[in-house]
């Protein structure tokens, strides 16, 4: 698992998939959320900007990143 440190009150799902080394770039991101193989506590969410705050748990390609303070 996973484990992203918040700098700010909250990241974006597009950027935490990209921080956690799980997609390559902003396009692929983008590509993977729309395309619904990202859920966020345990739903789909279609969303590249979805807010993440404290406590959220993403789930993408066998892999989890929960999101901390």
């Amino acid at each position: 698992m996973e484990k992203i440190k918040l700098r700010d009150e909250f990241i974006k799902l597009g950027q935490a998939l990209k921080a956690a080394g799980l997609v390559e770039s902003g396009v692929e991101a983008k590509e993977v959320i729309q395309d619904g193989f990202v859920q966020v506590n345990g739903e789909v969410d279609t969303r590249r900007g979805r807010k993440l705050y404290d406590g959220d748990v993403v789930f993408f390609d066998g892999e989890e990143i929960q999101i901390e303070k």
